[in-house]
């Protein structure tokens, strides 16, 4: 029975369509997401990829095809038809691509512009209210309030992000903790503050699909929402000197209650006080039993200060 090549072309044309469909958003190229913009990210990557793959199966069918069934036969010397083109095909595969990089252009500036990529200080995870809860989420890293829970309330946590050969430093405004380590609750929005300190380095945490360069005299912003707790890998993707192959960190997503742990555990015991705004009295109180001091002259010492105020 022949089958009309109307007919075989719409069922190729359908097989090809869902083996892209499938393929686009099972194709396992991607590590784990760890991050509501990540899951934004990938959504591009996977129409991409099911673009990609159904224009790759065509040309290469039709190349495939072409070769079989138009080759030079055995004793046939002559050669095929001239021709001299095809406007109508011309138009079609010229003006196919340009819809198709028009789509992608329109929906990946719509998620680079969510991510922030225009104003990441207006992104949606550093807003004006999240920022004026800051004190309150400081008390509760403390431990002093109740802790964070996993349903991301609360301000964006503030991190400083240090690049220097070789090493990443992460240092908590809230909390004084200075680590080389990244540690952050689950599900509260992260704002990083990313600067250099000697040469160009580049901040990259794969899962969270985000890759920031790090610049000598330049602060630059990132903002995210972790969402999924595990362990993931911090890497710089800016070739930065000898061992840039080692400067590698951890970046740990943990519960609210394991974060406030950790925060309770490697919070500084003592904050640095200006000495000049002392008494006497204050000033010498660590060292009075190594000098000899009684208590009743550092009272006496304290009183004088009073009396003078």
């Amino acid at each position: 029975m022949n089958i009309p090549s109307s007919i075989l072309t719409l069922v190729i044309g359908i097989v090809l369509t869902l083996v892209s469909l499938w393929y686009g958003q099972n194709h396992g190229l991607l590590p784990v997401a760890a991050s509501k913009d990540a899951q934004e990210v990938d959504a591009i990557f996977n129409l991409m990829m099911t673009i990609s793959t159904g224009l790759f199966l065509l040309i290469e069918g039709v190349l495939i095809f072409c070769v079989i069934r138009f080759r030079r036969r055995k004793g046939d010397q002559t050669d095929g038809p001239a021709i001299e083109g095809n406007v109508p095909l011309e138009i079609f595969w010229t003006a196919i691509p340009t819809v198709i990089v028009f789509i992608l252009a329109v929906y990946s500036f719509e998620i680079y512009n969510n991510l922030g990529g225009l104003d990441p200080a207006a992104s949606r995870n550093t807003t004006t209210n999240q920022v004026a809860m800051a004190g309150h989420n400081h008390m509760m890293a403390l431990g002093i309030g109740p802790s964070m829970d996993d349903k991301g309330e609360g301000s964006p946590l503030i991190i400083n992000v240090n690049g220097i050969q070789y090493a990443w430093i992460f240092t908590y405004p809230e909390t004084g903790i200075v680590s080389g380590e990244l540690h952050v609750p689950v599900n509260r929005p992260v704002q990083l503050k990313i600067a250099a300190g000697d040469v160009i380095h580049a901040f990259w945490v794969p899962q969270l699909r985000l890759k920031q360069d790090a610049i000598p005299g330049r602060e630059t912003t990132l903002g995210f929402t972790p969402n999924l707790i595990g362990t993931y890998p911090i890497i710089c993707a800016e070739l930065c000197g000898a061992y840039h192959g080692g400067m590698k960190s951890t970046f740990y997503v943990e519960t609210g209650e394991d974060y406030s742990k950790w925060v309770q555990a490697n919070a500084p015991e003592k904050v640095a006080v200006n000495p000049t705004k002392l008494n006497d009295g204050e000033y010498l109180a660590p060292y009075a039993e190594e000098m000899g001091l009684s208590s009743d002259v550092l009272a006496q010492l304290h009183s004088e200060h009073n009396h003078e105020l």
